[in-house]
């Protein structure tokens, strides 16, 4: 596929192969939030239509949101986890690029990437930025071969998810043996102050700053506050790497909250 060239795929791409395969008890990252959506069932429509309002205004937010976590933090993760020049990249929930950009920097270019998104928003703001093939899927249906690439990424978007087992056994069908993962994400404090702290600052003052960005960036904010205070802790999402197959799973925690989940394919 041509970079820049943008394709489409169902929800129904295979996700065969791996441990943790689609039919095994689900694993959803949280309870269902009603509160944004009617139904379970309805969640990813959820999700696509906030991402869809908010596009062109997400990066104006996110310098509020990022809690000091720019691009020295992420391209930072990447090379920890072990992305090197060279590696096939697929970026998962790529949103606008912040990811992305941080990775092409390292890899020299961004020939060998590949950036996928449930927005058609998101994909369009990326594309104003990057050129690299862009797809429109969800992220625990990949449409790619298995054993498609050397490195996979995912920034902030472990939330948002159905099943993090499917999710994590579909990573470990499209890397090569020996291929890493990079999760991104953020956990609440351990202490109750910094919990109250975060609270006030994720879902109260940046919800409020953020209707100043465009339509939909309060909603936005409040539901990713949300999903953090009812995410399940990393102990259980490490738990459930290691359940879809994958090796040398570890987090490491920068400033108390923010979380860097990595992980290997074992060699074959």
């Amino acid at each position: 596929m041509p970079a820049g060239q943008d394709s489409e795929a169902s929800g129904a791409a295979a996700t065969k192969g791996g441990a943790g395969a689609a039919d095994a008890e689900a694993a959803p990252p949280h309870a269902p939030l009603l509160a944004y959506y009617p139904t379970p069932q309805a969640h990813s429509g959820f999700v696509r239509g906030l991402f869809n309002r908010t596009a062109g205004s997400y990066d104006r937010i996110n310098a509020a949101f990022a809690l000091g976590s720019g691009p020295w933090y992420r391209r930072r993760a990447l090379r920890r986890a072990g992305l090197r020049p060279g590696a096939r990249l697929l970026d998962v929930a790529i949103g606008t690029g912040l990811v992305a950009r941080e990775a092409a920097a390292i890899l020299g270019d961004t020939r060998g990437m590949v950036g996928l998104d449930l927005s058609e928003g998101m994909l369009a703001e990326a594309r104003r930025s990057l050129g690299l093939p862009l797809v429109q899927a969800r992220a625990e249906a990949l449409p790619f071969p298995d054993a498609s690439f050397d490195f996979v990424s995912m920034g902030y978007a472990l939330r948002h998810v159905v099943d993090l087992g499917q999710l994590f056994a579909g990573y470990r069908r499209v890397l090569r043996p020996g291929g890493r993962l990079l999760l991104l994400e953020i956990a609440p404090p351990e202490s109750r102050l910094g919990q109250g702290l975060l609270k006030a600052y994720l879902g109260g003052a940046v919800p409020l700053l953020s209707r100043l960005a465009g339509s939909g960036s309060a909603t936005l904010m409040r539901y990713y506050w949300d999903t953090i205070a009812a995410c399940v802790p990393p102990p259980e999402i490490l738990r459930q790497l290691e359940k879809a197959g994958l090796s040398e799973v570890r987090c490491d925690t920068d400033i108390g909250i923010m979380r860097a989940y990595s992980a290997r394919r074992p060699p074959a």
